[in-house]
């Protein structure tokens, strides 16, 4: 038996006095030894193993089912938190790693994080907790991911708040956590300032000590930073990529393998605040009743070379973001904004698409090079539709638009899923207060240059394919058997049918939505059917793309804010013979622009970083719109809106202002006095007594009660005919008479006797 220093206190230990009492131990101590040491009987002997197991899944111990021990250094099964992605593989420390312990905190390599049957899971991300095996190799520690557990971190950014004792508490900028905590550790934090904050123990009641100070909360242009913080997207470069973007920049241009396309009217069209150009397009009619088309593409793979700091830290970011007071832009902006964005009269390095497109609207022929492009004109697109509206426009922009209408046919013939989606948009003043919120038009020349594009980006796929060159798929799968089912149980308490015997198509989605006439019940199928779709991601494999029914598609357009796009260049660098001849006089930089072996070898893996980066950008630009709108919204507490439901629970429902956005909550106990019943399968909540019906799609008029720029999140209440707000559940009036029961009074009603055994 093992032998231990002194009579340890009876009764089920805390993880304290277990770790003192199994360090003291000179042999591994089993569950036996353990219980016997602190007179555990029972049912104390039943949460000791859960103690146990516990203690084994945060890495305190090591757990056998027959022995248990404290460990030193690294725990062969630990918890790991990710604190940065590397070219596209989780490093992560030990989360319970001593302040006391020598140096720093080991960094562990994570690897491929494995499902049942071998299944592949979603990417690690930053701040993720995993429980691990680790093992000490000859290039470092690595780990094995066994089980990813709940997060410990989530929503510990607020604001410092005191209470009446002095108290200091953060109050969290995230809507989903409801509770303050108490700050342990203030730091240099002042009240009233934003934070960011990490728990000290593993209870919520331990608190949390502030670790970064982000300042006002409620500044001009501070949204963004609450969501730049929050969802740890990294916005500053370091010096040695700042520097090599410098020296990339300054590159010489060589005619060698570049076509010379300067001669081309080639036009860029954006928004009218683009700061980046990433691509430009051209079209002629041919003599056949079609167009020769261009799509030329900035170059970045020439600027961005696999190996180097730029190329680590483009990897890293994924994408840039945008938010509406700022970009934090993928590459530094001596490369974003200047020398790789296709800017009017410059001569810039382009990868470029030619096209045939037949006058059925089908692309016929593709190839792809690289050539040196001198923009005729970089144009909004709401002056490009103007100068088509009034007859006015150059010829070449007049060809472009016949050549879109083309392959607008061959859209319309392929029949993509064709669901309205409209898009919020912020516009600031000079000072970074909202001047409008609307909702962004769309024009017939955002469809000419979304159509080029998607021309583009199929070309490329197939030109990989065709050389069996490794490819990153932009995949949206079909909709799950088990989505499927739920819209079709939905559909049917609407009187609806959704046969699954058929193939699913997104015509036949359309054909479902063109079929109601209702515009209620059609935003109500429209939702339904949002839902029931996969969401896109990047890989290697091919699975198609069932939004856009196309059976190959990658992205090849924008390479200066996605990395995926900067992978699909540099493979068709390879698979086309378009390597450049290395530049003379810097040696610095790496010399290949094509795919490197680690690329090739780990696809999938930067495949799974990059989709992650999008869903965190995602996250965070719908994070910071919606904080935005609550700040608006602020000062119109009290007025009633036109809004639209747009998801039910039990608890209540969501509800957007039509024309506008705003997700606000609605509780079940603002809906009156009755029962409202949750039917999930019609996404509904019933009322019991009225047959009131509140279901996804509807349309109601709804009071704002509460607007917290803070958190983003809006509160509604609803209204009565005559507006007035309707008496919620919880406001009961005084006790009254009425009949032989009380009215409003809590507890079992008088005439109702006790049936249980009486207490003696």
């Amino acid at each position: 038996m093992a032998k231990r220093a002194a009579k340890q206190p009876q009764g089920l230990p805390t993880r304290e006095q277990l770790l003192e009492f199994l360090q003291g131990s000179d042999t591994p101590a089993g569950k036996r030894e353990i219980a016997k040491a602190f007179g555990l009987k029972g049912q104390e002997k039943i949460a000791l193993k859960r103690l146990l197991k516990d203690m084994a899944e945060e890495g305190l111990i090591d757990g056998k089912k027959t022995a248990y021990h404290r460990m030193g250094g690294v725990p062969k099964v630990t918890v790991l938190r990710v604190v940065e992605i590397e070219d596209g593989e989780a490093i992560a420390v030990p989360e319970n790693w001593s302040p006391d312990a020598p140096g720093e905190p080991p960094r562990l390599t994570m690897r491929e994080m494995k499902g049942k049957g071998g299944k592949r899971q979603p990417a690690l991300k930053r701040g993720d907790r995993v429980l691990s095996r680790t093992e000490e190799t000859d290039r470092g520690w690595i780990a094995h991911p066994m089980k990813k557990l709940p997060a410990r971190t989530e929503g510990l950014m607020g604001v410092v708040e005191l209470d009446g004792s002095g108290k200091a508490w953060l109050a969290p900028v995230d809507k989903r956590i409801r509770n303050s905590s108490p700050i342990a550790d203030l730091g240099q934090a002042e009240e009233g300032q934003l934070v960011l904050a990490e728990r000290i123990g593993r209870s919520e009641r331990s608190g949390v000590k502030v670790i970064e100070v982000v300042g006002d909360p409620l500044a001009p242009r501070s949204f963004s930073l609450i969501a730049i913080a929050k969802h740890g997207i990294p916005h500053v470069f370091p010096d040695e990529v700042i520097e090599e973007a410098r020296r990339a920049a300054v590159l010489p241009l060589s005619e060698e393998k570049r076509q010379d396309l300067r001669g081309l009217p080639i036009i860029a069209i954006d928004p009218a605040d683009a700061r980046d150009h990433d691509d430009a397009i051209w079209a002629s009619p041919d003599k056949e009743g079609g167009y020769d088309a261009v799509v030329a593409i900035a170059d970045v793979s020439y600027y961005v070379r696999p190996g180097g700091a730029l190329d680590r830290e483009a990897r890293k970011r994924g994408n840039s973001v945008y938010f509406p007071d700022r970009v934090v832009p993928m590459l530094p902006e001596v490369l974003s904004a200047d020398v790789c964005s296709l800017k009017q009269g410059e001569d810039r390095a382009a990868m470029v698409c030619h096209m045939r497109i037949s006058r059925e609207g089908k692309v016929t022929h593709w190839d792809f090079k690289r050539a040196i492009v001198r923009i005729e004109h970089n144009i909004a697109y709401e002056d490009a539709q103007a100068q088509m509206d009034a007859g006015t426009a150059p010829m070449h922009l007049k060809h472009l638009w016949d050549a879109w209408r083309l392959l607008a046919k061959a859209r319309e013939a392929r029949d993509p899923l064709e669901l309205e989606l409209p898009e919020r948009r912020v516009v600031l003043d000079e000072q970074g207060q909202i001047a409008e919120i609307a909702v962004r038009e769309r024009l017939d020349a955002h469809r000419v240059v979304e159509d080029f594009m998607i021309a583009a980006n199929v070309a490329a796929a197939k030109a990989l394919e065709a050389k069996t060159a490794p490819v990153v798929y932009r995949v949206h799968e079909p909709p799950s058997r088990e989505k499927l089912i739920a819209l079709r149980d939905y559909l049917a308490t609407m009187g609806r049918k959704l046969s699954l015997g058929q193939v699913v198509t997104p015509g036949l989605f359309n054909r479902m939505l063109k079929d109601i006439t209702d515009d209620a019940e059609r935003a109500q199928v429209m939702e339904a059917v949002l839902r029931s779709q996969m969401q896109a991601y990047y890989g290697p494999a091919n699975a198609g793309h069932f939004g856009l029914s196309l059976g190959s598609y990658a992205h090849f357009t924008s390479p200066i804010r996605r990395y995926s796009d900067l992978l699909v260049h540099r493979a068709l660098v390879d698979a086309y013979g378009l390597e450049q001849p290395q530049p003379k006089g810097d040696a610095k930089l790496p010399e290949k622009t094509g795919l490197s072996d680690r690329d090739r070898d780990s696809l999938q893996q930067v495949s799974d970083a990059i989709s992650q980066t999008e869903r965190r950008a995602m996250e965070a630009e719908r994070d910071t719109i919606d904080r935005y709108v609550a700040a608006w919204l602020s000062g119109r507490v009290g007025e009633t809106f036109d809004t639209r439901i747009t998801g039910v629970q039990g608890f209540g429902f969501f509800a957007t202002i039509m024309g506008l956005g705003g997700d606000g909550l609605v509780p079940v106990s603002t809906l009156g006095r009755e029962h409202f019943r949750y039917e999930e399968a019609a996404q509904a909540l019933v009322g019991e007594d009225s047959g009131t019906r509140y279901a996804a799609g509807d349309r109601l008029k709804l009071k704002l009660a509460e607007a917290n720029p803070l958190t983003g999140s809006l509160k509604f209440v609803p209204v009565d005919a005559d507006g007035s707000a309707i008496e919620p559940r919880g406001n009961r009036q005084p006790a009254r008479k009425k009949g032989k029961y009380m009215a409003g009074r809590r507890g079992r009603p008088g005439n109702i006797r006790h049936q249980g055994r009486r207490k003696r």
